[in-house]
């Protein structure tokens, strides 16, 4: 069965053209033109990733994905502005795997979303050779093969490159993992992505915890360094 991608954005070229060369690349399209009608849209015919211009009428991206994440961590990705940084970071601060910037190149965007399905499916689907790795770290639990985090017995629930970074901070617990390792970690060798884009993730992976428990401080900041995980 194809992989289905649903794409929203009220720009009628966009939205023609993205869905051909999707569809040319093997995908099954769910094309919207705003926010709420896509919403309505995705309960009827789940999607295995989206990608979501933000400004749109009568439900912008922001907004919509909001509502996404109420129902499911299905990978999302942002069409955003060249140089509108705040909805960059808003995206990525409400669970946004990633962005691309208008304009686009059409091969980046494909891509993009074969790396964020490809990752999805290891998390999900381990194959038989590799069983399903469990790192249990003191209060932490991550469950690759069940894509589950747990700390301290409770969910937190996680998107595919939150999910990542995670892993990739609790591989060698106490030592500092600089921005660049982070991101080959969460976006791959052929994937850019700057420093304020894991700094945003880290924060927003911070808030996730401390939702399950206000005292959580074991990623820490090393200033002019990266981050580390403090294991107790």
């Amino acid at each position: 069965m194809k992989q289905r991608i649903a794409l929203v954005d009220d720009d009628k070229n966009i939205l023609t053209s993205v869905t051909m060369a999707l569809e040319a690349a093997g995908f099954a399209v769910s094309a919207y033109s705003d926010g709420a009608t896509a919403l309505r849209g995705l309960m009827e015919t789940p999607a295995d990733l989206a990608v979501l211009d933000i400004k749109m009428p009568r439900m912008d991206g922001i907004e919509l994905l909001k509502r996404i994440r109420e129902r499911s961590s299905m990978p999302v990705m942002f069409l955003t502005s060249k140089d509108d940084e705040a909805d960059q970071l808003a995206g990525l601060r409400h669970g946004a795997d990633d962005y691309v910037t208008k304009p686009f190149s059409q091969k980046l965007l494909l891509e993009r979303i074969r790396t964020i399905l490809r990752r999805q499916e290891l998390l999900q689907q381990p194959s038989e050779n590799q069983p399903p790795q469990v790192c249990m770290l003191g209060n932490l639990t991550l469950d690759e093969g069940r894509h589950l985090c747990l700390w301290k017995k409770r969910p937190v629930d996680m998107t595919v490159t939150e999910f990542l970074l995670v892993r990739a901070l609790t591989e060698h617990p106490g030592h500092v993992k600089s921005r660049e390792q982070l991101m080959s970690a969460a976006y791959g060798e052929t994937l850019d992505a700057d420093d304020r884009t894991i700094d945003s993730h880290i924060k927003r992976i911070r808030a996730k915890f401390r939702a399950a428990d206000p005292s959580f401080n074991a990623i820490e900041t090393v200033y002019g360094a990266g981050y580390r995980y403090n294991h107790d």
